[in-house]
């Protein structure tokens, strides 16, 4: 194999702050703010390129629309515990937790929207 992992992707979305809010509240990601470059969300020894339409940065998607992501992060917490934050959040829960299979193998995966729409899946490992 030739990829052995991922070390960024980019959401477009309406605003910038709306959405770093979010993500920091409801999954405890640390905002990276660099000049002259695109705002990130860390976590782990990954991170999401967050880009403001009307802002973003080159090269780019042909056609960067907020909204238009759908994408699985993977927790070491239990998943319980996403399930409590995007309750207090008041983030609705669209469909979870239930199993699936992923890249390492079963999961358990709760899935809901950010504020752009984008359709997030927190991921648990099964034993």
């Amino acid at each position: 194999m030739m990829i052995a992992g991922i070390d960024h992707f980019v959401l477009t979305v309406a605003s910038l702050e709306v959405t770093c809010a979010f993500y920091q509240r409801v999954l405890g990601v640390e905002r990276i703010d660099t000049p002259g470059g695109p705002t990130a969300l860390a976590f782990g020894p990954q991170k999401i390129n967050v880009h403001e339409i009307g802002r973003t940065f080159e090269p780019k998607a042909k056609t960067p629309t907020p909204g238009s992501g759908d994408f699985c992060l993977i927790t070491d917490r239990p998943l319980a515990e996403i399930c409590a934050s995007l309750a207090v959040n008041g983030v609705d829960v669209e469909l979870g937790p239930v199993e699936r299979v992923g890249a390492r193998g079963p999961m358990m995966s709760v899935y809901f929207r950010d504020p752009d729409g984008n359709l997030v899946e927190v991921s648990e490992y099964l034993p």
